[in-house]
């Protein structure tokens, strides 16, 4: 804005006799755009409509007097950061006192001082000039802030999808066997964190963590051969010891993302977790790290119940797919040997929400390549 067109500050003048109104007004119209207001209720009628940017206001006034004009004015969202100066001719401290207690910035006693009444009128309003400001300067801040963590979600979202797609491309589970693991994760995830046995390490943020990285759980499978991954028939043992490398694989390729961009207990560290322990068994069976019990971290043993439900319901070249009763058969018989017990429960309390998420994201429009190591396991069990 050029000099000389610089807004002037607006004051609320607030007296009930006519004489130090205009009083009030001669002095400060010279530099000031000057509001008046006879009594309390004409000026928290001004002060609310268009809120000015200092108010000076009498207390012995008729009706309603200035402290409770004072009371309502510091009640208004849009009016407590007024600075508000009283005018009176008391001059007991303890009535000074009682209205700075109310949120009044200063006193001017009359009979007024025109020196004093500029000094202090100007003294505010630099004090208010500053704090909004600094007002300005936090919500700036705060847009900042939040635009850049929207940011850095977008990239986390664009992470995810490219490193799901790379799998993706090179095996024959889909998009949307990635997208009913993560939903039935969801679903475990958001009951498990209502145990109070859980909610310490369950809070929002890890929540969301575990729920975000559950799509990147067969990230290896990148690092696995074609000719084992895609491979139409039963794999050798050999192959299949091949296979279970994945696990680590996928573990390794996440450790270096993480490593890579400096994140440290993020969406990544939580991915990592999946990607390597989700085939690993309460018994102590499993791969890579033979890990029982709670020694399998958490997110791990949640999405072994997702993602073994979503392989025995899932049609595969040497298989057909089972239906939704033989499936929670099997989670039931695999409760405390394969999975953990209390997820196992819990997953199959959603019985007609997971049914839905099946059929809502279904395969059988789509065509399959290769067997995976988790339809191998079922089948040397079950076959």
């Amino acid at each position: 804005m050029q000099q000389g067109t610089k807004k002037k500050a607006t004051i609320l003048c607030v007296d009930d006799t006519p004489t130090n109104l205009f009083l009030l007004v001669e002095l400060l119209k010279p530099s000031y755009r000057v509001k008046t207001a006879t009594n309390g209720p004409q000026a928290l009628q001004l002060a609310t409509a268009s809120p000015p940017d200092l108010i000076l206001l009498d207390i012995m006034m008729p009706g309603m007097d200035g402290l409770e004009v004072c009371r309502r004015l510091k009640a208004e969202e849009a009016c407590r950061d007024i600075p508000l100066l009283f005018l009176t001719a008391k001059t007991e401290v303890e009535d000074e006192a009682y209205g700075l207690s109310l949120g009044a910035a200063d006193y001017i006693h009359k009979p007024i001082s025109p020196p004093i009444l500029m000094a202090r009128v100007r003294h505010h309003l630099e004090i208010k000039k500053y704090n909004d400001l600094l007002n300005d300067r936090n919500l700036w801040l705060e847009e900042e802030v939040s635009r850049r963590i929207s940011q850095v979600n977008r990239m986390q979202e664009a992470t995810i999808h490219v490193i799901t797609t790379l799998a993706e491309f090179r095996d024959e589970e889909t998009g949307n066997h990635i997208r009913r693991t993560q939903e039935y994760m969801r679903l475990i995830v958001d009951s498990l964190r209502k145990l109070p046995e859980h909610a310490d390490y369950l809070t929002a943020e890890r929540s969301a963590q575990i729920v975000t990285s559950a799509p990147m759980h067969d990230v290896g499978k990148v690092a696995i051969p074609d000719s084992i991954l895609l491979k139409p028939g039963r794999l050798t043992g050999e192959e299949f010891e091949i296979m279970k490398l994945h696990s680590i694989r996928g573990y390794e390729i996440l450790s270096r993302a993480q490593k890579n961009i400096g994140e440290t207990g993020g969406f990544l560290e939580t991915a990592q977790q999946i990607a390597r322990s989700h085939h690993e068994k309460m018994d102590g069976s499993g791969y890579p790290d033979g890990l029982s019990g709670t020694e399998i971290p958490l997110p791990a043993r949640m999405m072994a119940v997702a993602d073994v439900y979503d392989a025995i319901r899932s049609e595969r070249p040497y298989k057909k797919g089972m239906p939704h009763e033989q499936a929670v058969a099997i989670l039931r018989e695999s409760r405390g040997s394969h999975l953990d017990p209390q997820i196992v429960d819990i997953f199959l309390s959603f019985d007609e929400h997971v049914q839905h998420i099946r059929s809502q994201w279904d395969d059988r429009t789509l065509s399959f390549l290769s067997l995976t190591v988790k339809d191998l396991e079922i089948m040397e069990k079950h076959t």
